[in-house]
């Protein structure tokens, strides 16, 4: 469902009823396993039934016993926004994507509540980090979408402001110049009589004498042509042998694939010396340093009841020392269950494979 639609304008923005809609809508995209079913089904029939109030204190009972659960901090932020107390929906959604990255679903409504407020800028932001943990989120790429229209229409207005001769004047003046004023004189003249040519006087007309007798040409003996001497057919090139891999190309791409399932077993076990070995010593995953990151991830993994990582369908390309993986990862965690494609880009160091970048791929 989209956040934004054509009203008045064409650039007009969903930005009353159906985002709630839209919220809701999202809210049944996540995964509900391993919670209490009957609780998030209760709450998810209070906000359909516009029972805003009772799913609020429901969601917060809930919650008292599982602080952390992510889908019913979901549901609660819903409700929150449904109540149109957008400013503590926008800090239980801010939360969440602090809390769970892996989740596109709470950044897609933190735009929601963000556009609402008129701040496409922010909503934007948070769309692209929709995109970027999930890049199959349709959802993200329809609403991205539409808040870039809302943005040029905005950029649009204000050089309207500023200057409309020198911003909007040229581009009318391209389309008139296809019917200039002089269109009509032109063809009125060439409508209307020509000036008849003055008369020619005739020439006399020259005697042309008869001609001269020729005399012919002594024949001329073009000696025999040798005979061309025998073409010798050319034997056929043979076609080249495709380049077969490597040995050494194998090994190394068998030794990434280790290096990724041990990196994916350290996590599992949450053994972080073994994590943070898996990594290129730079490495600070967006964090500005690598001491804010390993705390940072430390937080996420040690807080976690348990966890499992299976790394399956790698795919391995290899280009000197740079390597760039393709995956699938099941990713399972106290409440969470996530598959999805991860792409890893790694370089050798020191004789091993380290990860010096991680994304989502498609």
């Amino acid at each position: 469902m989209s956040l934004m639609q054509a009203a008045a304008s064409r650039f007009g923005l969903r930005l009353t009823s159906l985002a709630a809609q839209c919220l809701t809508v999202a809210a049944l995209s996540m995964t509900t396993l391993s919670v209490r079913a009957d609780d998030i089904a209760d709450v998810q029939k209070l906000l359909a039934a516009g029972k805003n109030t009772e799913a609020l204190q429901k969601a917060d009972q809930y919650l008292n016993g599982k602080p952390r659960d992510p889908m019913m901090r979901f549901l609660r932020g819903i409700s929150l926004s449904q109540a149109g107390r957008s400013a503590e929906a926008v800090t239980v959604f801010t939360k969440l994507t602090e809390d769970y990255p892996e989740l596109p679903e709470p950044f897609n409504n933190l735009a929601v509540l963000y556009a609402q407020q008129g701040q496409y800028d922010k909503a934007r932001n948070a769309l692209e980090m929709a995109i970027r943990t999930n890049p199959s989120y349709a959802t993200a790429y329809e609403n991205l979408g539409d808040v870039y229209a809302k943005l040029a229409s905005q950029a649009y207005s204000k050089a309207l402001q500023i200057d409309t001769r020198s911003a909007v004047a040229p581009k009318l003046a391209m389309v008139r110049d296809l019917f200039p004023k002089e269109r009509n004189s032109i063809v009125a003249a060439a409508g209307g009589s020509a000036t008849q040519p003055a008369p020619v006087a005739a020439r006399p007309t020259a005697v042309t004498p008869p001609p001269a007798a020729v005399t012919p040409p002594a024949p001329v003996v073009t000696p025999p042509k040798p005979a061309p001497a025998p073409v010798v057919a050319k034997p056929e090139p043979k076609p080249e042998p495709k380049p077969q891999p490597k040995a050494d190309d194998k090994a190394a791409e068998r030794e990434v694939a280790s290096a990724v399932e041990r990196w994916a077993a350290a996590w599992s076990r949450k053994d972080m010396n073994g994590y943070y070995a898996a990594y290129t010593r730079d490495f600070d995953g967006g964090k500005g340093s690598r001491k804010a990151w390993e705390a940072e991830r430390r937080a996420r993994i040690v807080s976690k009841r348990s966890i499992e990582v299976d790394v399956s369908n790698i795919n391995v390309d290899i280009k000197g020392d740079k390597a760039s993986v393709r995956y699938r990862q099941a990713y399972r965690a106290d409440n969470l269950n996530i598959n999805s494609t991860k792409r890893l880009e790694m370089v050798r160091s020191g004789g091993k494979w380290l990860i010096a970048k991680e994304s989502a791929g498609s």
